[in-house]
């Protein structure tokens, strides 16, 4: 067994053994495997694809790289959530809270962003004060007293991910169902949890463009979590525009405070009551999602949702003030408006564009180490079906370096369509995939 006959069987069409799969990533993972030789392997992966049996075994066998988890030692049922990302998505800081509310232990192992804004950890560390490096004993014991934590995912989990990934996201093989799927699934099932809760995004803002590639790629890892022994369970949810109105951390921070406040925008806020309703049920406190769904509203209304995100911040260093103090955060010092060029509907808003315009202004990062503005972003002020007069204003850009506030507004100048008839705008929660959706 050797490198290249491994490359070229897939490259012919072959289905390969799990053997030559471990060979490769374990190769790979090491280093006796060099970048050429693996960029060679996953394009011939993203060519020619993987069927389900190579799926799972390369989940494995990334999973089983490193550390594997033990939570054991938290009290109750551990649901892990996870979104396939998208512009705005701060469900995490919202569904958090609200599960853990609701009895639902919250143990969150999240990582930094790359591309268009931060990832969880980033948001999180705009809060100042609050730290997502912490000991892992110490991580279970806030779990346990708090009900919710959030860490940093280290490199000890599915390093082999870590390695794979890095080099698909600069060779072009990143939207590959199989290559998704094992990417996700490997950490997800290394990390610990009891159940899975998966926010699969599809849309021009996300990796999925379309309702069918994110339903097979939802039903694919659903297979895996369930064949694991973890109940998990999948929404399919749009993607077409950003998810609420705030993008960029410390805004988006702001934006899940109203929404635990119960003043937050509609999208974000129903998203985030139907997962958070999931979580509940996955995590028995709920004998129905419906029933969880109606108890995480209730959690919002009855402001105990809003005091556990307080007890997630002071718990871990940082200042609970800021859920009534804006002034605690970071502040961007450059604001500029994005002006409605003529009357109607807003009939179009590109996802994908809002999101470079954030990154643009300093949101998010183009390499793994730079450095983000923590306060950059965008405020959307119009979005799909909503109805503005010329000279309305359509967003804000927000920001602290002139060059890239001035990229970020030349990018949002051209990201909203207006038209005179509104159009249908698309409905947020597409589908669900389950155990018995998953093995139809």
């Amino acid at each position: 067994m050797n490198t290249v006959s491994i490359i070229t069987r897939k490259r012919d069409g072959y289905e390969l053994s799990r053997d030559e799969i471990k060979y490769i990533v374990d190769g790979y993972t090491s280093g006796s495997v060099p970048d050429y030789q693996m960029s060679a392997f996953l394009m011939a992966v993203y060519f020619r694809g993987m069927n389900k049996r190579e799926t799972v075994d390369l989940t494995d066998i990334m999973r089983v790289s490193g550390d594997i988890v033990d939570l054991s030692g938290i009290r109750g049922v551990k649901v892990d959530k996870h979104s396939t990302g998208g512009v705005g998505d701060k469900t995490t800081l919202i569904v958090g809270p609200v599960a853990a509310a609701c009895g639902v232990p919250v143990a969150k192992m999240s990582g930094r962003g790359l591309g268009f804004t931060g990832g969880t950890v980033d948001k999180l560390e705009s809060i100042p004060g609050f730290r997502t490096s912490i000991e892992r004993e110490v991580f279970m014991d806030l779990v346990n007293r708090n009900g919710i934590a959030v860490i940093g995912q280290t490199g000890h989990i599915a390093p082999a991910d870590k390695k794979i990934y890095a080099l698909r996201d600069v060779t072009g093989t990143v939207e590959n169902l199989s290559l998704i799927t094992s990417s996700i699934m490997s950490k997800k099932l290394a990390a610990g949890s009891d159940a899975i809760l998966l926010d699969v995004k599809c849309g021009s803002g996300a990796f999925m463009k379309t309702r069918e590639d994110a339903e097979k790629l939802a039903e694919m890892m659903v297979e895996i979590g369930n064949s694991a022994g973890r109940e998990t369970i999948a929404l399919i949810t749009d993607m077409r525009q950003p998810l609420g109105n705030a993008i960029g951390n410390s805004l988006e921070v702001f934006e899940a405070i109203d929404v635990l406040k119960g003043q937050g925008p509609e999208d974000i806020t129903q998203l985030s009551v139907t997962l958070a309703g999931y979580m509940i049920y996955l995590g028995k406190k709920a004998r129905a999602p419906r029933e969880g769904i109606m108890m995480a509203m209730q959690a919002i209304e009855d402001g105990s949702a809003l005091e556990k995100f307080r007890t997630l911040v002071s718990g871990q260093g940082g200042d609970p003030d800021i859920t009534e103090v804006s002034g605690l955060m970071p502040a961007s010092r450059i604001k500029k408006d994005i002006k409605a060029k003529r009357s109607g509907y807003v009939t179009g808003l590109d996802a994908m564009r809002v999101g470079l315009a954030s990154q643009h202004a300093g949101a998010g990062r183009e390499e793994k180490d730079d450095e983000i503005d923590l306060s950059a972003g965008n405020i959307l002020k119009k979005k799909l079906g909503d109805k503005d007069q010329c000279g309305d204003v359509l967003c804000t850009v927000c920001g602290n370096d002139e060059l890239r506030v001035l990229a970020a507004e030349k990018e949002m100048n051209s990201v909203f369509e207006v038209n005179a008839a509104v159009r249908e705008v698309p409905d947020l929660i597409k589908g669900i995939v389950d155990r018995t959706s998953a093995d139809r």
